[in-house]
């Protein structure tokens, strides 16, 4: 039997039930394979690799090492949120980065977006190894590898074309040689997140919403500054309160702000004010290969936006893109 094929009679995991007996099922599994070696884990804060950090703290414990990269371009208090629930209430093995300077110097006066991407990824590696380097001990890799993934790049080696590429933490160099430990790679997203919530991690980390690895670097069109980077950050985060206050955070698929690299001329305490706009983007989709406009009630819009323009220095307008996939994409960038 392929390990990497997802046998016919395995059941869909739906309910808290079926997702503990899978739990203990992999935490034996894990424990078979690993032994008493160490395992270390890229924690983005993600739901795939949330929910298996939190599956090997069962299994093995202290022998679990995370990672945990702040590259600068994550939500408000998304780091702080990862710390708070893995060190502080999980009592993991975890190690927090700050590489936020690292990423911005190298970031600066870039504008092409596939030139951004290529840049954060790259140095996402260099940062991953440079600390696995001053580890000992460590012989097992874990990933939030998921069943999709494993879909699509069977359906690339068949030598149809490739959706996307899936490496975790792809590219390491040769010296580093670990085994894999993949133990929700069987399962559908939605399975993950009843796994999820069945180890006790915190529902808005389970339902997080989907981000691109870049993070607001793809959010903050052209070249990044950090004034208007911190601009969006604020932004996103009053429309996420907003949306989680009227109901719309589950009801709609992906809610964000993005920011272009343009100002326009506005009014403030009775002066000319030049500031960035902040456009509203929320789609509801079921294959992200298309998707739809998400009506958002005029009486919240008009809350959003004057509490935006109140509140965060350097935006005074607020937009709302109406423009479903196709023709426009879900990210700007």
């Amino acid at each position: 039997m392929n390990p990497n094929v997802r046998p016919e009679t395995m059941a869909r995991i739906t309910t808290p039930a079926l997702a503990n007996a899978f739990i203990e099922e992999q935490i034996a599994a894990v424990r078979a394979q690993v032994g008493d070696k160490k395992v270390l884990l890229a924690l983005s804060g993600g739901v795939d690799s949330s929910v298996v950090a939190a599956l090997l703290i069962k299994a093995i414990g202290k022998q679990l090492v995370c990672v945990h990269v702040n590259h600068g371009l994550m939500r408000k208090n998304e780091s702080e949120n990862v710390v708070e629930v893995f060190q502080n209430q999980l009592d993991a093995n975890l190690i927090y980065v700050d590489a936020t300077d690292r990423f911005l110097d190298l970031l600066a006066g870039v504008s092409d977006p596939e030139r951004k991407r290529k840049i954060i990824g790259a140095e996402f590696i260099n940062v991953f190894v440079d600390e696995a380097r001053k580890l000992e001990g460590i012989e097992y890799l874990a990933q939030g590898t998921i069943y999709p993934d494993i879909l699509e790049s069977i359906k690339q080696a068949e030598g149809k074309k490739a959706v996307k590429s899936h490496h975790n933490v792809g590219g390491l160099p040769e010296d580093l040689k670990f085994e894999l430990v993949e133990p929700i790679k069987l399962l559908y997203k939605d399975e993950v997140r009843v796994v999820g919530e069945a180890l006790g991690l915190p529902h808005a980390m389970v339902y997080r919403q989907p981000f691109p690895g870049p993070g607001l670097g793809v959010r903050c069109l052209g070249a990044i500054t950090r004034d208007r980077l911190h601009a969006l950050r604020e932004a996103d985060a009053i429309l996420r309160e907003e949306f989680d206050l009227n109901g719309l955070a589950e009801k709609v698929w992906q809610y964000f702000v993005v920011s272009p690299d343009i100002k326009s001329v506005g009014v403030k305490d009775d002066s000319r004010y030049e500031g960035w706009p902040a456009i509203i983007r929320a789609v509801n989709t079921k294959d992200a290969m298309s998707a739809t406009i998400e009506e958002i009630p005029y009486a919240v819009l008009h809350k959003i936006t004057a509490r935006i323009t109140n509140e965060v220095e350097g935006i005074n307008r607020v937009l709302y893109d109406l423009t479903p996939k196709p023709t426009g994409t879900i990210e700007w960038e």
